[in-house]
């Protein structure tokens, strides 16, 4: 039983890191909006490219945009901090039950 735990706290583990790094691109993404950068840059590129599909899915799933501001990012991350509340908490309970 305790290999099935140590995967659950593996994967607890992995899925809080990405969930975490996840959102930090989305708030550079969200702060790059702001200051308007060359769209040539790479990192640029790569942040637009990791982080458009998900916002694009919201922004037509959910229409939210008052005076041009963007409400997708801020979905995108309640949703995240969910995840990483409830799942990566669940699968870390579950190791601790199957381990202990």
């Amino acid at each position: 039983m305790f290999i099935i735990s140590n995967l659950f706290t593996a994967l607890a583990t992995i899925l809080h890191i990405v969930l975490n790094a996840y959102m930090w691109l989305i708030i550079a993404r969200a702060v790059l909006s702001w200051v308007n950068p060359d769209p040539y840059n790479p990192i640029v590129r790569f942040l637009y490219s990791v982080t458009e599909p998900l916002l694009l899915t919201i922004r037509r799933r959910i229409p939210i945009s008052f005076g041009g501001i963007d409400f997708s990012p801020m979905i995108v991350i309640l949703a995240i901090i969910f995840l990483d509340s409830f799942l990566v908490r669940t699968l870390a309970q579950l190791a601790v039950m199957m381990g202990g």
